[in-house]
């Protein structure tokens, strides 16, 4: 039998290491609030009656152990392409290590299907989207509408297609589709509509928005957890790697060969352009500090590590537009598993913490639009909102007109004030200990 003080000592550091290790703290926790989605043709959400986030987050000395549907809190769909499939209840468990060590041997590759989970508990994929060039054939195999491809589903060929150029059509706004109902990312979350050059139209009637809203002047959040056990950034992070230098966008090293003809593949041409294949890359090894690694990700300061730490970013190029390889890959820096598992072990400690307890709304950065506004106004967050925020819509006397609510792991909210009266009124964004008001203009 262990002596009494070693229970204690093992649970204080249980206890210290739950307080403090990311992987435990910041995935986003729900337990009463459902999701929606939009079907084609209707651009008012319906509601899944599904919970969103994750519902228990709990650890053990090497491991935490997130439960989770896979449904975000931000509307998924419609999916132009034809996807007959929602967004379904996962009910997903993930495995995260507490300590991910670096892989010393041949990297592990990414595969298809999950390969991390962001802190909302939806799945992230990479590259792939499960379709090749089969030359046997000279088509395409693999995926909807073609022959399986040699070997079966996800068996490598010399030409794998890019899921992002090749499925644009079937994202919603927030970057996402399902896979048999998986919903999932291969890349950046953030919503088409929010880019700098918009390439998509898909948010034009079926607005969503996404899990965090890229702020080009702070340090990206922290949006997930690879399959290794490190940590998933958004798009910008500290200059240099020490944590100084400012923030800049993280870039990849990886660009497109420069070739007119592909060994044992298509052509290059309007159909089959250069970044159509993955193979269509190559990486080459920069040395400038903002530059990715082979796995895109660098080994850093960020503010959630300032010991430092090896970080994956969820690369996007000067106009925001996803970059290969995206998020995570080709190959995974750490030590690679499948982390989905069947259950939490009946040792391990219930996280009973929140990110957002003292959220402080005072420090947040957002955006109401358009000021003058007529029909909607907008109320949007900068970076990731991790807690529910409450939004008035107040005359100048104080008295509430609308009120409204983003929610945790969304980023936007919006009045209808179509029915108002011209004039001025406030805009308060609060949280359970601190609140911002801004003035906007309701116009004829």
């Amino acid at each position: 039998m262990k002596p009494l003080y070693s229970l204690v000592v093992f649970g204080f550091f249980l206890s210290a290491q739950a307080q403090t290790n990311p992987a435990i703290t910041h995935f986003l926790k729900n337990t009463t609030q459902t999701g929606s989605y939009y079907m084609q043709g209707n651009s008012t959400a319906i509601g899944n009656g599904l919970l969103v986030n994750c519902q228990q987050v709990a650890y053990t000395n090497d491991y935490s152990y997130i439960t989770c549907t896979g449904i975000p809190s931000y509307p998924t769909g419609p999916f132009l392409d034809g996807n007959p499939s929602q967004a379904q209840d996962q009910s997903a468990i993930y495995e995260i290590p507490l300590n991910p060590v670096p892989e010393t041997g041949t990297p592990s590759s990414t595969t298809s299907g999950n390969i991390g989970v962001f802190i909302n508990g939806v799945a992230l994929f990479d590259y792939r989207d499960g379709v090749a060039w089969n030359p046997s054939t000279n088509a395409l195999c693999g995926g909807p509408g073609n022959p399986p491809c040699p070997g079966g589903p996800g068996t490598s060929m010399d030409w794998n297609r890019d899921a992002i150029p090749a499925e644009m059509a079937g994202f919603d706004c927030s970057k996402g589709h399902p896979a048999m109902g998986n919903y999932h990312h291969h890349q950046n979350p953030s919503a088409f509509k929010l880019d700098l050059n918009v390439v998509s139209t898909i948010c034009n009637l079926y607005d969503a928005d996404g899990l965090y809203a890229i702020d080009s002047t702070q340090h990206s959040p922290l949006i997930g957890f690879a399959y290794d056990g490190y940590p998933i950034y958004g798009a910008y992070g500290f200059a240099n790697t020490d944590g100084t230098g400012g923030i800049a966008r993280m870039k990849s090293s990886y660009q497109l060969r420069n070739m007119t003809q592909r060994s044992n593949g298509p052509a290059v041409d309007a159909t089959y352009f250069l970044g159509y294949f993955r193979e269509d890359y190559e990486y080459i090894a920069q040395t400038a500090e903002d530059r990715l690694d082979e796995h895109n990700g660098r080994f850093c300061i960020t503010p959630e590590y300032p010991n430092g730490t090896y970080a994956y970013f969820c690369t996007v190029d000067a106009n925001w537009n996803s970059a290969y390889p995206y998020a995570v890959g080709p190959t995974f820096y750490g030590v690679y598993a499948n982390r989905k598992v069947n259950s939490v072990p009946a040792a391990a400690t219930i996280y009973t913490s929140s990110l957002s307890t003292g959220v402080e709304v005072e420090h947040m950065k957002f955006s109401v639009f358009p000021n003058p506004g007529a029909d909607l106004i907008a109320i949007q967050v900068h970076g990731l909102n991790p807690s529910d925020l409450q939004v008035d819509l107040t005359d100048m006397a104080g008295k509430r007109i609308r009120k409204t609510v983003i929610r945790a792991g969304q980023t936007i909210a919006y009045f209808d004030v179509q029915a108002l009266y011209a004039g001025t009124y406030l805009v308060t964004v609060s949280s359970e200990n601190a609140r911002k008001t801004f003035r906007v203009v309701i116009a004829e």
